[in-house]
């Protein structure tokens, strides 16, 4: 028998399958539901509106992101180990049917997202670029705070832009090249 958690549980992890394949625009709580095997009326059960539904796989993805991230930093590995390891993750997504980032696909629908929403995809975001602001501080001693950041949103923004034109074409082999002229550039050191 499910529980109430289990089906919340399916909820999300179908919901997130959908945003990421379409995006926040196309979820549907009917498609959601007959993916999962419920009725609608469940789905509204455990997330009222698409706004509550959506903030929460943002959130729950943010928190997924930074947990892995802390772990990565936890390794010891070095610096080009660590970028090499951060951008296999946005490859994953691409690999698994030309996916992309949850918060990243639900940043292209900004406009359209509720507020909370809008806020999750945010600290998304913000989380990305402060561990890559880190990290590049890390990698040259001495670096302002500024240029820190400035560095962090640089490949964030990157990274991110590279899964867009990847999955715009239908081809991973193109964000494997984009991720190599960034390194030949200089980006990543």
């Amino acid at each position: 028998m499910r529980t109430q958690a289990d089906t919340r549980e399916q909820i999300m992890v179908a919901a997130r399958r959908m945003v990421q394949a379409r995006g926040y625009n196309a979820l549907s709580f009917r498609d959601l539901a007959g993916s999962v095997g419920i009725k609608s009326a469940s789905v509204h059960y455990h997330f009222p509106t698409k706004g509550d539904l959506g903030a929460a796989l943002a959130q729950r993805y943010t928190e997924d992101g930074v947990a892995y991230l802390d772990a990565l930093a936890g390794e010891g590995l070095d610096y080009r180990a660590c970028l090499a390891r951060y951008v296999a993750v946005f490859r994953r997504a691409l690999e698994d049917g030309n996916r992309m980032c949850l918060c990243g696909i639900m940043a292209a629908e900004n406009e359209d997202l509720p507020e909370a929403v809008r806020a999750e995809v945010a600290a998304f975001t913000n989380a990305n670029v402060a561990w890559l602001s880190t990290l590049a501080a890390e990698r040259r001693p001495g670096t302002s705070p500024e240029l820190a950041r400035a560095r962090g949103a640089a490949i964030y923004a990157a990274v991110a832009g590279a899964q867009l034109v990847a999955r715009g074409r239908s081809d991973i082999a193109v964000y494997d090249a984009i991720m190599g002229a960034f390194a030949d550039t200089g980006l990543f050191d």
